[in-house]
């Protein structure tokens, strides 16, 4: 892990409410590399320590980590006022801070839903360079058919009566409450679908560790309260999230990136969104024992696509 001479956290206002980047780098002059985490709700800052040490991007960027709006400890005001569109156009706004900062265009590596937010802010737009999508949320009812799918065959294969009783109160897709959507989140970890191989308690033992070292147990509990606000609130818009019937049109290169072991997206997703989405160049990878979370199962994989993204372009 490389050792950061920038590593500042600066407050911004944007549209109306505040939110927090990291910026991390090496040295100064380095390409711009903004993160767009996943969701919906989960905060960023307590992972940059991860991100460090498996990815260590710091070496050859200026990494921005931003903390979406009402993610964190941010105010119930502004994690009560979170939309999809609102969260497209905090993202646009935080990419023309980053132009006029650095006075460059940033690639973008958006992941998950963060790679849905990022594919959609950056059409018609001069402030992105390239967006590396990691297993991007883009048809929530494909995403869900083939994810219950996965749990049932377990269920049925393994004859596990805890799984299946938890697949029972679980219920069908749509999810639409926080409740359902961390159920299913658990299921799916603890078949190892979430980080390839770790089980829910090993993932929530280091979440919670590095929650309370970077917001402290009150900050910790809030970051809690905002995700559950933020589920509830997204989780019905994002139902209807298709964007193969309806793509962005973009005028920048699109790497997408997928884990052979996710079942959040469907084979259907992987072979139609590159297609479905207008782009100058598209790159699909399918990448071997990872799951939906690639960039930490296969790390150095994940960072020889980005910097292939930075010197193409």
């Amino acid at each position: 892990m490389t050792k950061s001479a920038i590593n500042k956290t600066i407050q911004l206002d944007i549209n109306g409410s505040t939110q927090k980047i990291r910026m991390c780098a090496e040295r100064s002059g380095l390409p711009t590399l903004l993160i767009v985490q996943a969701g919906p709700g989960f905060p960023l800052l307590h992972e940059v320590v991860k991100f460090q040490r498996e990815l260590n991007l710091e070496k050859d960027f200026m990494v921005g980590y931003w903390e979406q709006r009402g993610c964190g400890i941010a105010s119930l005001k502004d994690a009560a006022s979170v939309t999809v569109q609102q969260q497209i156009n905090d993202l646009r706004a935080v990419l023309r801070w980053l132009k006029n900062e650095n006075g460059q265009a940033a690639i973008v590596l958006g992941i998950s839903l963060g790679a849905a937010f990022s594919l959609q802010a950056a059409e018609h737009k001069s402030d992105v360079k390239a967006i590396v999508a990691i297993s991007p949320d883009a048809h929530t009812a494909s995403s869900d058919a083939s994810a219950a799918f996965f749990m049932q065959t377990h269920g049925i294969n393994a004859n596990d009566k805890r799984l299946n009783a938890k697949l029972m109160k679980l219920g069908e897709p749509p999810y639409m409450d926080a409740s359902a959507f961390q159920l299913r989140a658990r299921i799916l970890s603890d078949l190892g679908a979430i980080e390839h191989g770790r089980k829910f308690g090993d993932l929530l033992r280091e979440t919670l560790f590095n929650l309370i070292r970077t917001y402290g147990l009150l900050g910790t509990a809030s970051a809690m309260r905002n995700m559950n606000l933020i589920q509830n609130q997204l989780l019905p818009q994002l139902a209807s999230l298709n964007m193969i019937s309806n793509p962005p049109r973009l005028n920048v290169p699109v790497h997408y990136v997928f884990g052979e072991q996710d079942p959040l997206i469907s084979i259907e997703i992987v072979q139609r969104l590159p297609v479905a989405i207008v782009a100058p160049k598209a790159a699909v990878t399918l990448v071997p024992d990872a799951g939906h979370m690639v960039h930490f199962d296969q790390p150095e994989i994940v960072r020889s696509i980005i910097m292939q993204a930075c010197n193409e372009t």
